[in-house]
């Protein structure tokens, strides 16, 4: 198995499953690779860190990764290759799905059906990454604050966590899990938000208009400070040290995911980097709230009732700002510049830590 991906630090595209593309699919073990949607730099560098901490603690030569994204996305992934080559990351393959999927074709058998079955069957997991805002139109609303920038990197992300968990947009359909329970199925911000509108589940466009009724960032600062979900004080002071993002903290629900999965007192109040405007509304099928933030009208993170390797936060676990000390940032203008490691604090960093030994664990033991 070590030695499965002889076809590493290329980029393939998938034509209507063309000979090549089979052999490569046939190559990938069965239990020991894990699928990155979206491989931008950025999200590898991630990934690279958390393994070079320990903190995703696998082992290169027993774990692989696969990028996989759809061609027509609005980045340009000569770039990951580029960087896959330069750094040496013979742990990592990039994977460009050729298909195309309508936006109608989204919940239901289409192009790349065989293809994402094909992929689930050699995988043991699926990782989807933060990112821009899914378009409206995909959980039933017209556009009234989304900024989408990057249309097909949902239309393919969300078809594919629909084909892996399945969703109340089409009932009848049976997800892949239904095989396999234990696939590791995880996201951060827009991933589980991906997860969360895959499964029938709608979001809220903009937090400070829909849910406090703030009309500007001038208003926006106003509200108590822990429920700001990301920092709107850049927008109104010419600050290099103002961070664009919060560190508010989150409370767990009476769920027994972080109690029992991470570790987690059902009365600690960790602190999380939250870089958000939007956010789950409505929850689709199949998940239940673990976490809130500190009013409770925003939702944290959620598990799915049937998939116990399927969970989601929508806070950013992966950062690596969170693991080590870096900038001298602060929140508000009048604030002392510190970094984020030591604002979360011990507790916050052993709580992070312990969100990726609960990932580690899964794949190790898959």
């Amino acid at each position: 198995m070590k030695y499965i991906f002889t076809l590493a630090l290329m980029i393939l595209s998938i034509n209507h499953l063309s000979a090549i593309n089979k052999n490569f699919i046939n190559k990938l073990s069965t239990e020991k690779v894990i699928l990155l949607a979206n491989p931008t730099v950025r999200n590898i560098e991630i990934i690279d860190f958390l393994i070079r901490k320990n903190i995703f603690n696998i082992c290169t030569s027993d774990v692989k990764f696969i990028g996989v994204y759809l061609k027509g996305q609005s980045y340009d992934f000569s770039q990951s290759q580029d960087y896959i080559e330069k750094e040496n990351h013979d742990w990592l393959s990039l994977f460009a799905i050729d298909q195309q999927i309508n936006l109608d074709e989204v919940f239901q058998v289409n192009a790349c059906t065989e293809i994402f079955r094909d992929l689930f069957n050699r995988s043991s997991g699926v990782i989807f990454f933060g990112g821009p805002d899914i378009q409206p139109e995909m959980y039933g609303e017209g556009n009234l604050y989304s900024e989408v920038t990057d249309p097909m990197r949902h239309i393919f992300e969300v078809s594919f966590a629909f084909h892996l968990v399945g969703g109340s947009r089409n009932p009848g359909f049976i997800p892949f899990l239904s095989e396999r329970p234990d696939y590791l199925v995880t996201g951060f911000c827009l991933g589980m938000q991906t997860m969360n509108v895959a499964a029938g589940g709608t979001l809220w466009q903009d937090i400070p208009a829909q849910v406090y009724g703030k009309n500007n960032p001038e208003e926006t600062v106003m509200t108590d400070r822990e429920n700001i979900h990301r920092n709107y004080w850049q927008l109104l002071h010419k600050d290099e040290q103002l961070m664009s993002i919060n560190l508010h903290w989150v409370k767990f629900t009476k769920h027994p995911f972080f109690g029992k999965m991470v570790k987690a007192g059902k009365n600690d109040r960790p602190r999380a980097y939250s870089s958000h405007h939007q956010s789950v509304k409505d929850i689709g099928m199949g998940y239940a709230v673990t976490a809130l933030s500190p009013d409770g009208k925003i939702i944290e993170g959620f598990a799915h009732n049937r998939y116990p390797h399927v969970f989601a936060v929508q806070f950013h676990p992966e950062v690596p700002a969170l693991y080590e000390n870096r900038e001298q940032l602060k929140f508000e203008p009048g604030d002392k510049p510190s970094t984020m490691h030591r604002i979360i604090g011990r507790k916050g960093v052993r709580f992070h830590k312990n969100y990726w030994k609960l990932i580690t664990g899964i794949v190790n033991t898959y």
